[in-house]
């Protein structure tokens, strides 16, 4: 279902693949979306800026730069991205599929596969592919089969007590609450609060704040916003516990990510 004001965009294809591996990158503008759909094809989907969406079922799917997210084959789906991103996917025909994981999961990419991923947006291949073409798509493909799988990079619940606590934290990125007053918030403690997070989410209420932070800080590193001035919005004394922070969970400080968009 669309929403009013958004920009609504179609899968590539919709029956059969040109080749069995098929490289495609494109630019979202903010709030846009591809409809639910699905297809016989596996596909992995990576952002080269800004932070793609993607709903499978009632669950999120957010992937920032250093993550990848895998769709295995027939897998429903929807993308969409509140704010303007730049992406690409490599799909995968199913008979390629059988060393991939065979469930919906965010990927912990390489430097390698980066760096792969970035030749072929340059490159502007398409199909039908040269044999060099090809074979680069083939080793993107076996380096997927490497990659670790996560579960989701910052991911949702549907559990009453904890889908409160994580929407509002949603909404006051900046908020530094303790777990104590948080549970408050949901009417229960810190631990069943704590509980239930390790339960449903695999990581503490402490680890999603932070990783919901790095989301909301790319967007904002990408429009140009001083670091200190992020640091602030999210709820940090200092630029230097932002950035360490930051690097702690990306591999590089804010600037050296964006540079490494061309910013």
């Amino acid at each position: 279902m669309s929403i009013p004001g958004q920009q609504i965009h179609f899968p590539p294809f919709s029956t059969e693949l040109p080749a069995p591996l098929v490289f495609r990158s494109a630019c979202m503008p903010a709030d846009a979306a591809y409809p639910r759909h699905s297809h016989r094809w596996g596909e992995f989907v990576y952002s080269f800026s800004g932070v793609m969406e993607v709903k499978v079922g009632s669950r999120q799917y957010l992937t920032p730069s250093q993550y990848g997210l895998w769709l295995p084959p027939n897998v429903e789906h929807q993308g969409l991205n509140r704010y303007e991103t730049c992406h690409g996917s490599l799909y995968v025909d199913e008979s390629l599929c059988h060393a991939m994981p065979q469930h919906t999961c965010a990927l912990e990419i390489s430097p390698l596969v980066i760096a792969l991923l970035e030749h072929l947006r340059q490159s502007l291949i398409t199909p039908p592919y040269s044999e060099a073409e090809y074979r680069l798509l083939q080793v993107l493909a076996e380096q997927l089969t490497h990659a670790t799988p996560i579960g989701s990079y910052l991911p949702t619940s549907g559990d009453p007590l904890l889908s409160k606590v994580l929407s509002w934290l949603e909404q006051n990125p900046g908020s530094n609450e303790s777990l104590r007053m948080l549970a408050q918030r949901a009417h229960t403690t810190e631990r069943t609060l704590t509980r239930h997070a390790q339960r449903e989410l695999g990581i503490s209420v402490s680890e999603w704040r932070q990783r919901l932070r790095v989301v909301k800080a790319m967007p904002m590193l990408e429009a140009g916003a001083k670091v200190e001035n992020v640091a602030h919005d999210l709820g940090y004394a200092s630029a230097s516990a932002f950035i360490a922070m930051f690097r702690r969970l990306t591999g590089v400080t804010p600037d050296e990510y964006r540079r490494n968009l061309g910013g």
